[in-house]
């Protein structure tokens, strides 16, 4: 018995991880798998007009800088690059007036290049920090051939602090998490966290280019 007690003190049951806990969803299976390059790969469509939701792959980013197998500034970075490459793919195809020829896109055109021909080149800067706005700003700047500097900087920018938002709030979360020791005091967190998820999908909705 007290073999077996000192073997157990040297060699302790090693429970699941979150980061092998968080393999069993599909998006952030791929964070978790490829750590910032996986990151980048989500935030390419999402620019491109994919709307896979950021606002997943930023928070869960911000829980693997929490748990230190991921850099603040390396999970900000792989996120806006990501950003501004599916950007500039988004950008490229709208230039071309390809996708005008589908009802979806084209009012997708139509809705965010008046946004641009309302405010020039600012305009991108402001679609980058509203959800869904985001996805699709690039195909009317590619469309009206918004100058390539211009659209990469204020794309660049803009998706930083986009990003930068919320991989410090996913960490923000991570860490109220293991502070808060109550059933009482998680069930709260999580109601607020499903609070601001639902408001953000409402705007998602009333934004929609459908619509």
């Amino acid at each position: 018995m007290v073999a077996r007690r000192a073997d157990t003190a040297r060699n302790p049951i090693r429970t699941p991880s979150n980061r092998q806990t968080a393999e069993s969803c599909p998006l952030t299976s791929i964070i978790t798998r490829f750590g910032a390059l996986g990151v980048f790969m989500l935030m390419v469509p999402e620019s491109a007009c994919i709307p896979i939701p950021s606002e997943a792959t930023l928070l869960f980013s911000g829980v693997a800088v929490r748990q230190g197998w991921m850099s603040m500034p390396v999970a900000i970075a792989a996120a806006t690059v990501g950003n501004l490459v599916g950007s500039l793919l988004a950008y490229g195809l709208g230039a071309t007036h390809l996708l005008e020829s589908f009802p979806f896109a084209r009012r997708a055109v139509e809705r965010w290049g008046a946004l641009i021909e309302r405010h020039g080149a600012r305009a991108v800067l402001f679609a980058r920090v509203l959800p869904l706005a985001r996805t699709f700003v690039a195909l009317p700047a590619g469309a009206r051939r918004l100058g390539l500097p211009r659209f990469v900087a204020y794309t660049t920018i803009g998706s930083a602090i986009w990003a930068a938002g919320f991989v410090l709030l996913g960490t923000l979360l991570a860490t109220a998490w293991h502070t808060v020791d109550s059933v009482l005091g998680r069930v709260l967190l999580v109601v607020g966290v499903t609070v601001v998820a639902l408001t953000l999908h409402r705007r998602r909705e009333t934004a929609d280019p459908r619509a």
